[in-house]
């Protein structure tokens, strides 16, 4: 006995310590990683006369620069990887900044593995075809193109691919996760009350499988997305678009080698990568070790677009980045964005307004705060506008809806007006465990809603007209912003998502264009277009996990390995939590992402 306690101590122990040695680890590997940033002290590119422009596409776009509040749950979830993301305003900027500099002669765009939204990717698509037609010489280079690779590649002069790799077109598509069945394993259930045929955001929840109105309405989007797709990229190679459509469909080119991508005109030269120096310097007149390559990023630090803090004359562009929420973690934190929005209409140097909306929704609640804030700046006769995203749907939609005019990509994924609640009933779960919920209440309704059971007749009744009359809500404010009829909005409405060039021709959305063309239109309104600053808010402040250099995400990653920490277990662990964890009422379109 007295043995077997021993045995229980010592091992406690031994558990903490390894516990601790692992923390330590970790602390010292961020210390490194801090210290060797901070401690960099190597000189920023200089633009000189014949420079050469490189974009490195290679990881995730964000739409702006943002400070990381990550933790040490994140690093988890994350597989240790925490490699700062490519931010498409500072690219947009750089690249527009190099177009516009003398000394800067060609870009070199080399294409690694790009992940981002597809509105986003035609965003810097266009961009490069605007730095093309200044006159100057855009080349693109890839091992082996991934098919968003390939869409940016084709704004260039010529694509040049390795000897050893391929080109892969296969169409777009996307998939949700059904986690119905994960959810009968641990013993939670849901509750669902919605408005919309097409409010499909709550099957996974509550299906195994896709509904056909869920299904109908991503094909139709899938195929006016790829339309758009393919069309631009068949008109760059100047080929037919049925012939890019013909690959997507028949050939699985990325089995195909470089010399059939080669002659079916997918690429002009067939490289390998330690030739691509050599054939940049031939455009600046130089042997390949001496041409002067200069980052975008360096560019766009030289610009001073989005920074005009101090002008009298200000735009300012405001970003509104992911699911809209009540709590401080979510990607659109209402209770930071509301008193960002009230500064702003306050001050008298902010002329106007253009908010940029990437966001699939969220918070109901937390859509109706921004939304009055808003309404608070119009109240001070400026003009404000909405640039939307790869997604404004939903609660996205919500907040521009009152916008003096929309813009979107043709790409943008805009709708889904509809809302629906989500209550889980975690009893069995507990039951599982061990645990026994026991309540006592003063009034019959006191626990509503009480995640430990289903509700009652009066409690469900309650709940969905509670969701009836914050739909009729979205309907109104759609119908005020839009000036449109609410019989036609229903029409329209129902929770079904729209592609932005839809979306233009259902009124939805005013304009097909960029965030450039809503800055513009809001100068106009002002009077002061080209006599005007454009200051980005939020501003950014870098946080702790952003000082840390990149070579820290393999030392992470490899200690995380070695005690067995499985990051797709972690991520669907996490994601069902957050799931549970949300407010019941939410404004939030399917979650689904289009795989490009």
């Amino acid at each position: 006995m007295l043995k077997k306690f021993f045995m229980n101590l010592l091992s406690s122990f031994v558990g903490a310590w390894i516990a601790l040695v692992l923390f330590g680890v970790v602390a010292v590997i961020v210390c490194v990683g801090v210290a060797a940033r901070m401690g960099d002290s190597s000189e920023t590119p200089s633009v000189k006369k014949h420079s050469v422009m490189v974009l490195d596409l290679k990881g995730v776009i964000e739409e702006a620069e943002a400070g990381s509040d990550m933790d040490f749950s994140d690093i988890v979830m994350s597989g240790g990887k925490i490699d700062r993301p490519l931010v498409l305003s500072e690219l947009v900027s750089g690249i527009r900044e190099g177009k516009n500099d003398k000394s800067v002669e060609a870009l070199y765009i080399k294409c690694e593995g790009v992940r981002a939204g597809v509105s986003t990717l035609r965003s810097l698509r266009e961009e490069i075809e605007s730095f093309r037609k200044s006159g100057k010489r855009v080349y693109a280079y890839s091992d082996s193109y991934s098919q968003a690779d390939y869409y940016v590649a084709t704004a260039a002069d010529s694509i040049f691919l390795n000897a050893a790799g391929a080109v892969d077109i296969r169409g777009i598509g996307g998939t949700v996760e059904y986690l119905k069945g994960l959810f009968d394993k641990i013993g939670v259930t849901f509750q669902v009350f919605k408005v919309g045929t097409f409010k499909s955001a709550v099957e996974p929840y509550i299906m195994t499988q896709m509904s056909e109105p869920a299904r109908m309405q991503l094909d139709t989007l899938y195929g006016n997305i790829w339309k758009e797709i393919r069309t631009a990229m068949a008109q760059s190679r100047k080929m037919k678009e049925g012939e890019i459509n013909r690959m997507a469909s028949e050939e699985f080119t990325v089995m195909r080698d470089a010399s059939w991508a080669l002659g079916h005109k997918l690429v002009d030269r067939v490289v390998y990568q330690r030739q691509m120096d050599d054939i940049i310097g031939k455009i600046v007149d130089k042997e390949g070790k001496d041409v002067n390559f200069v980052d975008v990023a360096t560019m766009a630090a030289r610009a001073s677009w989005g920074r005009d803090y101090t002008s009298k004359k200000q735009i300012a562009v405001l970003y509104a980045s992911g699911e809209i929420a009540e709590s401080e973690r979510a990607g659109i934190y209402c209770e930071k964005l509301v008193p960002e929005i009230v500064k702003l209409a306050d001050d008298d140097n902010i002329k106007g307004l253009v908010m940029r909306v990437n966001s699939p929704g969220g918070s109901v609640f937390g859509s109706e705060q921004i939304a009055e804030a808003l309404a608070y700046f119009k109240s001070k006769k400026k003009p404000f506008a909405v640039s939307m995203g790869d997604y404004a749907a939903s609660g996205g939609y919500w907040i521009s809806a009152d916008a003096d005019r929309i813009f979107a990509s043709p790409l943008t994924i805009t709708g889904s007006i509809g809302i629906f609640g989500l209550v889980p009933n975690v009893g069995n779960l507990l039951g599982k465990i061990g645990v026994s919920p026991q309540g006592v209440y003063t009034n019959p309704e006191a626990d509503f809603p009480n995640p430990y059971h289903d509700m009652t007749p009066a409690q469900s009744e309650a709940m969905q007209r509670g969701i009836e009359e914050g739909y009729d809500k979205f309907i109104a404010r759609v119908a005020k912003g839009r000036k449109m009829k609410e019989a036609r909005v229903r029409q329209i409405a129902e929770g079904r998502v729209w592609d932005g060039s839809t979306a233009l021709r259902l009124g939805l959305v005013d304009q097909l264009g960029s965030l450039q063309d809503a800055i513009d239109w809001v100068a106009g309104k002002c009077d002061m277009k080209g006599n005007h600053g454009v200051a980005c808010y939020p501003q950014y402040e870098p946080g702790f996990w952003d000082l840390l250099s990149g070579s820290l995400n393999t030392e992470l990653g490899e200690v995380m390995a070695q005690y067995g920490v499985d990051r797709p277990e972690a991520v669907l662990i996490r994601y069902a939590l957050d799931i549970v964890g949300r407010e019941p009422v939410q404004a939030r379109m399917i979650p689904v992402r289009v795989r490009l």
